[in-house]
């Protein structure tokens, strides 16, 4: 798959968002953020193609958008982008802000269920193939 490249305009807003979370996105990133949810690893307000997405945990290809009451206007949008970024190979999940406030945990268990069901992609075998993987003796995983 074709990693999506972002683009300058998204690379500045995102700089941007970043300053100005809103109180559910604060409260969520204060919860999700240093791997603090089942060893996730989500970056904030990050640039993907043309869009900057609220929250996004890479290796799991999951992201997190935080509505407020201006999403239930812009619906066909919201469609859009999130059609796109499936496009991309992304499940996209969705909470209201009042849904991060009054029930965080339950955010929490949807997230950690959502990430169960997209598991981080396979190492590539390497360009040798097998054949020299074999000749190589194993490594010791409990010297490091």
């Amino acid at each position: 798959m074709r990693k999506a490249k972002r683009t300058p305009s998204a690379k500045k807003a995102a700089r941007q968002l970043r300053k100005q979370l809103t109180d559910a996105e604060s409260k969520l990133w204060h919860r999700i953020r240093r791997t603090q949810v089942d060893g996730l690893r989500f970056r904030r307000q990050s640039p993907i193609g043309p869009y900057v997405v609220d929250f996004v945990c890479i290796e799991h290809r999951l992201i997190i958008e935080v509505d407020g009451a201006q999403h239930s206007f812009q619906a066909a949008e919201d469609a859009r982008r999130t059609a796109w970024l499936e496009s991309q190979g992304y499940c996209v999940i969705r909470f209201w802000n009042n849904e991060v406030n009054d029930n965080i945990e339950g955010v929490l268990d949807t997230i950690i269920r959502a990430a169960l069901k997209s598991p981080p992609p396979q190492p590539s075998p390497s360009e040798e193939g097998e054949e020299a993987n074999a000749s190589r003796p194993p490594k010791d995983v409990r010297n490091g």
